[in-house]
C-alpha cells in the first residue's frame, strides 16, 4: 500500500481580490489587505474563505513498500497550477492513501477550489464508482471511508469541540512539533522571499503527521510496537542521510 502524507500553505489570491473588488491598480499588499479585513468583518479574524487562498507549496511523505521520500512537489518557481497537477497526477497514477490533519476541513477543499479555477482534471480522485466499482465504497470524498484519512477528524470522534491543532498532539507524543514557523507567518515570510524557508516548514508538519499516523496505526493494531519503532527508525535514517539542516534539526527535536 501507497501512504501519501500532505500537506498545503497558501496566501491571499491578490489576483482574485482585485478581480472580485474590480480594482486592478491593487498592489498585492493592498490587496491582501482588503481581503484580510474583509474576513475580519465577517468573522472577527483574519481567516480566508478557502476559495481566496492560493497554494504556493505541497509537501509530501510518501511511503512505499520500497521505501520513504519526503520533498515539496515542483521547483521553488513552479506556479500553482503546476503544483497543484502534480498532486492529482499522484493520484491518478497511484491511488494512493491520502493522510493530511485537518485535510478534509482546509486542504482538500483548498485544492477543490484552486483545480476548478484552473480547470485542472482530476478523475481518480473524483471517482465514486460510477468507472471503478471499488470506488463506490471507498473512495477519496466520503468522510467515513479511509482512501483519505484525515487524523484530526478521525481522532476526534467526528466532533469539532474535540479538534485539536498538530502542534499539540506531535509536541504531547514526543515528535518535534512546529518548527521554525507557524502558519500566520507564511503570508510575511512569502512577502520577504522566504519560500525555501516555508517550504522546510510544511515538510516538517507532514514528517510531524506521519508520525502520529504511524502510532494511530499502533492504537488501532495494524502496527505491532516492533513495527512502529521499525517505522521511526527507516524515517530517521532517512532523514539524516538527505542531510538538510530542517531535517537534522527535526531528529535534533525528536524525543521518543
Amino acid at each position: 500500500m501507497n501512504i501519501f502524507v500532505f500537506d498545503i500553505e497558501t496566501i491571499p489570491d491578490c489576483a482574485a481580490a482585485r478581480r472580485l473588488h474590480d480594482s486592478p491598480e491593487w498592489s498585492d499588499s493592498d490587496a491582501a489587505n482588503a481581503l484580510f479585513a474583509e474576513a475580519r468583518e465577517q468573522n472577527g479574524r483574519d481567516f480566508l474563505p478557502h476559495y481566496l487562498q492560493k497554494i504556493i507549496v505541497i509537501s509530501a511523505v510518501l511511503k512505499t513498500p520500497q521505501g520513504i521520500k519526503v520533498w515539496s512537489l515542483g521547483q521553488e518557481d513552479a506556479d500553482e497550477k503546476e503544483l497543484i497537477t502534480r498532486f492529482f497526477d499522484g493520484i491518478e497514477r497511484f491511488s494512493p492513501t491520502l493522510i493530511s490533519w485537518n485535510g478534509s476541513g482546509f486542504d482538500l477543499p483548498v485544492l477543490h477550489y484552486r483545480a476548478l479555477l484552473h480547470g485542472i482534471t482530476a478523475p481518480r480522485y473524483w471517482e465514486t464508482g460510477d468507472h471503478d466499482n471499488q470506488f463506490r465504497w471507498n473512495n477519496y470524498l466520503n468522510r467515513y471511508h479511509e482512501r483519505h484519512l484525515d487524523l484530526m477528524d478521525v481522532l476526534a470522534a467526528y466532533q469539532a469541540k474535540a479538534y485539536a491543532p498538530l502542534d499539540r498532539i506531535a509536541t504531547l507524543l514526543g515528535y518535534p512539533g512546529k518548527m521554525g514557523m507557524a502558519g500566520d507567518q507564511v503570508w510575511p515570510a512569502y512577502q520577504q522571499g522566504q519560500l525555501r524557508a516555508i517550504r522546510d516548514y510544511c515538510e516538517t508538519d507532514v514528517l510531524n503527521t506521519y508520525l502520529v499516523y504511524l502510532r494511530f496505526e499502533q492504537i488501532r493494531g495494524h502496527l505491532s510496537a516492533l513495527d512502529y519503532q521499525a517505522a521511526c527508525e527507516e524515517l530517521r535514517h532517512y532523514l539524516s542521510a538527505e542531510n538538510k539542516t530542517h531535517f537534522n534539526e527535526f531528529i535534533q527535536h525528536w524525543r521518543t
